[in-house]
Parts: C-alpha cells; structure tokens; sequence
C-alpha cells in the first residue's frame, strides 16, 4: 500500500498558483458591526419582518390621521346611529345592508344618506365614525405606550445601571425601594391617580411613571452586576475613566440588546393596560375615545351590531401580536447564541 502512494504518475499533482493560493486565505465573510449582524439575523424571521411593516402602517395612519382624518371622530349625528360598514356602492360585509325584525334592509337609505355618502366601518350609537374614532383611540392608545418606554427608558435604566454599578449597601436599599414600590398594585396606583388628578392620559402616565420601568431596572441591573468585573470596564477603570464615560461608552452600549427587547414588551403591555383601564371606566374619561372605551361601548350592542366590537377589538390584537412577535423576533437577533 504504500509502494502504491509512493508511485503516483508526476501528473497527479498541479502546483497552485499564486492568486488562487491567495483567494483561499482570504476570508470570505464580511465585516459586520453588532447592530448590522443583528439586523442581517432579524430579516431572516419572517414573522418579525411582517410585525414590523404591519406596526409602521398603523402608526403612520394612527399619526396621519391627525391630518388627514376622514371624519371629526368626536362629530355626532343620531340621525345617522349605529348605521352598518359601507364602502362605495357596497360589496359583501359592507353592503351598509342591515338585519331588521328579520328582514334585510338598506339602512343608509332608511336613514337618508346622501348618495356618495358612506362610513367604511359604520357608525356608532351617537352617529360617530367608527373609523375616525379607531384611528384616534389607537393614537391615545400608541401615545400611552411610548409615554411608558419613555419611563423606562429615562428612569429604568438609570436607576438599574446606578444600583448595580455601586452595589453593596447602595444596591441593598434601591432594590428594597423597588421592592416596596412593586408591592402597590397597578389598579391601586392608577385609582390615587384618579382622586388627585382627573381620569385620562395624565393619570394613566403617572401611574406607569410611578410603577411601569420597576422590570427594565432590575434588568438593567443584573446585567450592570455581571459587566462591571469583565475584563473590557476593569480596563477603562485603569486608564482612570470616569463612572459617567464607562456607563456611556462602555456599559449603555451592552445594555442595548436588553433594553431594546424589554421595550418590545413594555409597549404591548402598556397598551393592553390603557385598554383594560379605559374599558372598565378608569381611563380615558368620554367624547375621546381609546381602544378600551370603544370595546366597551361595542359590547353592550354585541348582540346586535357585532361590527361595532369586532373592529376595535381586531386592531388591538393585531397591535399586540405584531409587537410580541418583533420582540421575539428582536430577542433572536440580538442573542449571539441563535447565530444564523
């Protein structure tokens, strides 16, 4: 066998060339920064993708519709109550076509709508928009939720990054404050809100001021504790850099991963907890309208004028499934263990 490996024809090899010799050391992939790795690992859910073009169509129409509302969502007219979906001259599911003692009837023409005159979603009990007032409660219901990331991002963060970096007996006390804090129920804080303030958007943002960042600063914190003995701040301490500058520079930059994922479930739970407040007469006080006070009304009519509670009731599960979906997706991308 091995007389045979000794006497290979001279033809067996070919010597290789310099250029090819080069192309094989070099290093095929590209240079990719944390956030462009994340991006490329991101793309490639499908889920988080379609969550994310389907929450920037709601906001940009939610926003939009500051402007370019089809309707006054605060305008009534009993004249044209609880009238069915429409759009143009009517095609099925919004035929603007009504079920009356059993029989089926136009019911813009029973109302007297002008011809060309037709609501895409219907009407409510007081003759309102339904679309104009879904777009407007989806607006009070996103502005909530960004007024909690702003929380958590001003207070969360600070206060975690502060209470981990020091820690010892400065650790100890913060974290029996948050204990104490997190001890108070939500619907406890938001009802002394109520007493002091009026029920609306400022009562709800100071009960989530107050409650809503306690999970991003104990996040915050356990990841201030693992980082601050790793080799990179250890570091920066020797060069004599100051606290601020490792926390800005150094520190807030790993952070990012886990503030950006909390985020993403901060904005949904704080959506669903305006709605739930607003539903049960707590939240935002009547004309305006959020998602919870719209899922309210719809379901005293249930019954009979399904359209009015289905509606709403589809854009916050959509907003919620959309933002739960990113966050699982941002979770993946930002985890350098799921390394595509």
């Amino acid at each position: 066998m091995a007389d045979e490996k000794m006497n290979l024809p001279k033809d067996a090899f070919e010597p290789l060339k310099a250029g090819e010799q080069l192309n094989n050391e070099r290093i095929a992939a590209p240079s990719l920064t944390f956030l462009q790795d994340a991006w490329r690992r991101l793309k490639k859910n499908k889920a988080a993708v379609i969550s994310l073009w389907v929450l920037i169509v709601i906001i940009v129409l939610a926003v939009g519709s500051i402007w370019f509302s089809p309707r006054n969502p605060n305008a009534q007219n009993a004249t044209y109550a609880n009238l069915p979906p429409k759009i143009g001259h009517g095609f099925w599911g919004f035929s603007g076509k009504a079920n009356v003692a059993g029989a089926v009837v136009d019911a813009y023409k029973q109302a007297g709508v002008p011809k060309g005159t037709y609501y895409i979603l219907g009407t409510d009990y007081l003759g309102r928009d339904l679309l104009s007032r879904i777009l407007f409660g989806t607006r009070i219901s996103l502005l909530v939720a960004f007024v909690a990331t702003f929380f958590d991002l001003v207070i969360g963060v600070a206060y975690g990054m502060f209470s981990g970096w020091y820690g010892g007996r400065v650790d100890n006390i913060m974290q029996r404050i948050l204990e104490v804090i997190s001890s108070v129920p939500n619907l406890v804080v938001v009802i002394l809100m109520i007493v002091v303030f009026k029920p609306g958007i400022f009562s709800i943002s100071m009960a989530i001021a107050i409650t809503g960042w306690i999970t991003m600063a104990r996040l915050v914190r356990a990841q201030t504790l693992k980082m601050k003995d790793q080799e990179f701040i250890l570091a920066a301490r020797t060069l004599g850099e100051s606290t601020r500058k490792i926390a800005l520079k150094h520190l807030l930059p790993n952070l990012s991963s886990t503030i950006i994922i909390q985020l993403m479930f901060t904005i949904p739970t704080a959506i669903f907890f305006e709605a739930f407040l607003s539903f049960i007469g707590i939240g935002i006080s009547a004309p305006n309208a959020s998602l919870g006070t719209l899922l309210n009304d719809g379901y005293k009519t249930f019954r009979f004028l399904p359209y009015q509670m289905w509606y709403p009731a589809a854009v916050l599960s959509i907003i919620m499934i959309a933002f739960n979906l990113l966050a699982d997706g941002l979770r993946d991308a930002f985890d350098p263990r799921t390394r595509g």
